[in-house]
């Protein structure tokens, strides 16, 4: 089977597991979630260079920080079937005592969390810095980061932007999640983002621009990303994708950035999600 058929069969994986733990305990965020599996599945699965015996130092490693904290169902998912902690585990999202809070926690221990993330615009930071560690230590590894377009109206965002460029910290690809939709409405309506495009490179960075629901793509594009990197300037991808994308019923809406289905929204988003019984890292926990 080719690779980007079997990253999809895992994306599927991933979508499901998504819907189901946030019906199990009706809270939690699926429309960012379903828009970024493709990313974080591809990303995982074939283009970072990781090991699931997690080590906060990754040295040799590459690493990822999700600075938008809220779509964690994704990440537990993603984390999950590539190997850091049990898959059964999933079912604890969100619970009292478990490892898998609504937002990621260091404190958790949980293998694969290496920053508390959810207060926005503090990703790019803390991804700078460890960039800039790695730099130091003459670790070629690459550092990558996810952030929501929402995010972009914080100030720190920008901050760090300029700070990057200045410091020509160029082994850094950051991802935006454009899809245009925040807890409030579209960003056009709360806050509009104008040219993304046009601001990221007056900040001095490389931009490249990517449809984050084709997995095809997404596989490409980053793969492309890394050939950018150590050439002077930080990349960032704009990643166009649908909120809510693999559930037809919770595209392309704000409404569905951090409600939960009900019991018969949950058995149609399964019904168009079918599950990939036999093949590797699948199957419903």
């Amino acid at each position: 089977m080719p690779t980007t058929e079997k990253l999809k069969k895992v994306a599927l994986q991933v979508r499901r597991d998504i819907v189901r733990m946030v019906h199990a305990v009706n809270s939690g965020h699926p429309g960012g979630s379903l828009g970024c599996t493709d990313y974080l599945v591809a990303l995982y699965f074939e283009v970072m260079n990781h090991n699931p015996e997690f080590n906060m130092d990754a040295i040799g490693e590459d690493v990822f920080f999700l600075s938008n904290g809220h779509i964690s169902p994704v990440f537990y998912s993603v984390l999950a079937r590539s190997g850091y902690f049990p898959v059964k585990e999933l079912s604890t999202f969100r619970k009292l005592n478990s490892r898998l809070q609504g937002h990621p926690t260091t404190h958790e221990g949980l293998p694969g969390i290496r920053m508390a993330s959810g207060s926005l615009g503090q990703g790019l930071s803390v991804a700078l810095g460890a960039a800039q560690t790695k730099k130091l230590n003459g670790d070629k590894s690459l550092v990558f980061c996810l952030h929501g377009d929402g995010e972009l109206q914080e100030g720190q965002i920008w901050e760090a932007a300029m700070y990057a460029a200045h410091n020509k910290v160029d082994n850094l690809i950051a991802t935006i999640d454009v899809n245009g939709q925040q807890i409030d409405g579209s960003t056009d309506q709360v806050l509009s983002l104008g040219s993304l495009r046009a601001k990221w490179e007056a900040f001095g960075w490389e931009v490249i621009d990517m449809d984050g629901n084709k997995m095809d793509e997404v596989l490409k594009t980053l793969n492309y990303a890394k050939t950018q990197t150590g050439k002077g300037k930080p990349v960032v991808i704009l990643m166009k994708t649908e909120m809510g994308f693999g559930v037809d019923f919770m595209m392309g809406s704000h409404k569905w950035h951090g409600v939960a289905p009900n019991d018969e929204q949950l058995a149609q988003a399964l019904a168009q999600l079918e599950e990939p019984i036999g093949y590797n890292y699948c199957g419903d926990y």
